[in-house]
């Protein structure tokens, strides 16, 4: 998901060899405006040398193949002994200019493209800090994570996840920021680091999920737009899972149930009892039912966003996320995501219509440790 701005710059490295094609373009249109009767003018086509040579290179290269051009022009005029005429030095000055044209094209791309690799790295830094990747394994849990945006070139927005460990266990969060995008990244950025903090400090899901309810509260009391009061909020969706007890609990703030993927059947959390979302100042350590799940060696559990299921194809219907997941409960966490991801986008077309964001849990015999870093699937558009 992430790249440098070097390859942004320059999305392929084209061959020396491309440079054949404006010079023998030179070449052939010289020697056809040489052989060819006096009335049929063909110099003028050399200004598609210069043009081409803009695709694939830098403006010192066009520039070059430019006056090439330029000199070709000259040559025909002398062998053909009109070079002072007026109509042979008019094409030579007008070849200049276009050549001259098509070189500031040429740059101002050039910078544009620099610009904007810069502006993606910045972006991409952004997301290290705000997003990170979740481990590939914590504890005898196996994770895999995938985002996508809905803003064409952004890599992060409304939806958020992160994971924290414990003596006992780990803690994972999933959750909507209201909005898409980059105008909800802010509230985004709060509840991550609520979480991180938070995580640590409150023994229950209970109090974990107030404990976030007084960090939106106070963001929104301090910068929520007045004309928007009461109108932003997030969803969420707390789960803790013990290391040696075959048991999943969860605590969902508006948000929806994950379902369990085990080798014969695909369930949802049934006694998940929503609270409030965060943000509108319900959410208290009593308002907050906890549900327990069975979750053995060799289960999954699939957490999801609303930007999943409610992604539409062409004809208005939703993706069938639970349906369309059965067939790949046996697969690992990774390659679960990535069968997800491209059932998905091939439902909507390419494009979603909102945020989205899936995690993959697996829970591995204890003495399992293999695996490596984490990393991101990345969004195909």
């Amino acid at each position: 998901m992430f790249s440098s701005p070097q390859l942004l710059a320059r999305p392929w490295q084209p061959s020396r060899l491309l440079l054949l094609i404006p010079v023998g373009l030179i070449m052939v249109i010289t020697v056809a405006d040489i052989v060819t009767p006096g009335d049929i003018v063909l110099g003028p086509l050399l200004v598609i040398a210069p043009a081409v040579t803009a695709w694939f290179e830098g403006p010192l290269v066009t520039g070059i193949i430019g006056a090439t051009a330029a000199a070709a022009q000259a040559f025909i005029g002398w062998h053909s002994g009109v070079l002072w005429t007026r109509n042979i030095l008019v094409q030579i000055f007008a070849l200049i200019v276009l050549s001259l044209l098509i070189v500031v094209f040429c740059a101002v791309r050039e910078r544009r493209t620099r610009e904007l690799a810069q502006v993606r790295s910045v972006a991409e830094a952004a997301q290290r800090v705000l997003l990170w990747p979740l481990p590939h394994r914590l504890g005898t849990l196996q994770l895999a994570c995938v985002y996508m945006a809905a803003e064409e070139e952004a890599e992060i927005g409304g939806d958020l996840y992160a994971a924290a460990r414990d003596a006992e266990g780990t803690r994972v969060v999933i959750g909507d920021v209201r909005g898409k995008g980059l105008s909800a990244i802010g509230e985004a950025a709060l509840l991550l680091g609520a979480f991180r903090e938070a995580a640590h400090h409150n023994a229950a899901l209970p109090e974990l999920a107030a404990s976030l309810e007084q960090s939106v509260t106070r963001y929104l009391a301090d910068f929520e737009p007045t004309e928007e009061a009461g109108e932003r909020f997030a969803t969420v969706l707390l789960l803790e899972i013990p290391d040696h007890d075959p048991v999943a609990r969860l605590a969902s703030c508006g948000h929806l149930a994950p379902l369990l993927l085990s080798a014969d059947r695909v369930a949802t959390a049934p006694e998940l009892v929503p609270s409030p979302p965060l943000g509108v100042g319900l959410t208290g350590p009593d308002d907050v039912t906890v549900a327990a799940l069975p979750f053995g060696v060799g289960d999954t559990l699939l957490l999801y966003t609303d930007g999943v299921v409610e992604a539409r194809d062409r004809n208005g219907a939703f993706y069938p996320l639970t349906e369309r997941v059965a067939q790949w409960a046996g697969h690992s966490p990774q390659s679960l995501l990535h069968h997800i991801q491209r059932d998905l986008l091939a439902h909507t077309g390419g494009r979603l219509g909102d945020d989205a964001a899936l995690i993959a849990i697996r829970r591995s015999p204890a003495a399992d440790r293999s695996g490596g870093p984490a990393r991101l699937i990345p969004h195909a558009r």
